[in-house]
């Protein structure tokens, strides 16, 4: 197993996809520090980036890396290995790789400009979002053989986490206005793992009053120890839930 994630980390940082991104991270991360004069700004102008880029990137790039290791996972298959070592395995190098190209090209300008509880929560937080869209694209690769088929998915489901389920809370919001929903938008907010970490780091920054009652409802409850270790357990959920389901088919797909 440790073979296997070796192989696939040492062959992923070696892709000149995964180079490039680090790169534009990491040219992006000093330019916005350069440019503004508070670093607070400068975390402001990178969350998007953290919330919509990484996202974007981590699913994409991972369900084509399944799709292109197909003649691979069939030659280890054949081998007396377990399916759930090799999928693990597969999982665990695609995170680590695309988590290191974010910690290079993040993290280490925040540490140098930012290096505060809101900086290392929004390393922390674009982690989680790339291991989670990691083994989301892990699950979408295994529903189709057809690689464009499934790089449609991908792209169709970071479009629904990045965009549509707003668009879908906004309407529900607009359509019940005269019912008290803010506290039942602390459970909705649970559905997307973007929303939750848009939720944390921007109470972290303490813009929480730009969002009015809802922002105080947020404040009442993600701001709390108990709310910040709620919202990392229902993050490690949307790690382990696609993960688990991809590892199921997996161990019954014929390949």
């Amino acid at each position: 197993m440790k073979k296997i994630i070796k192989y696939v980390i040492t062959d992923i940082l070696r892709n000149k996809i995964v180079l490039a991104y680090t790169a534009c991270l990491l040219a992006i991360s000093f330019s916005v520090f350069s440019l503004e004069d508070n670093s607070t700004k400068g975390l402001l102008s990178l969350l998007n980036i953290i919330l919509i880029i990484v996202p974007l990137i981590s699913i994409i790039f991972s369900a084509i890396y399944i799709y292109n290791s197909a003649e691979f996972i069939e030659l280890l298959v054949s081998q007396p290995l377990k399916r759930k070592a090799i999928w693990m395995s597969l999982f665990t190098g695609l995170a680590t790789s695309l988590s290191i190209a974010l910690l290079v090209g993040i993290g280490l300008p925040v540490c140098i400009y930012e290096f505060s509880i809101t900086g290392i929560m929004m390393i922390v937080i674009g982690v989680f979002l790339t291991i989670i869209f990691t083994g989301i694209a892990m699950l979408a690769a295994l529903q189709t053989r057809d690689k464009a088929k499934g790089i449609g998915i991908t792209i169709l489901l970071w479009l629904y986490f990045s965009i549509l389920f707003d668009g879908l809370v906004l309407f529900l919001l607009f359509q019940f206005a005269d019912y008290p929903l803010e506290k039942i938008m602390v459970g909705i907010s649970a559905l997307n793992p973007i929303d939750l970490g848009r939720i944390l780091i921007l109470l972290k920054m303490d813009v929480s009053a730009l969002m009015g009652y809802t922002g105080a409802i947020f404040k009442n409850f993600f701001g709390t120890t108990t709310g910040i270790s709620i919202s990392f357990v229902i993050l490690l959920l949307w790690v382990i839930v696609p993960v688990k389901i991809s590892l199921n088919k997996f161990n019954k797909k014929d390949l």
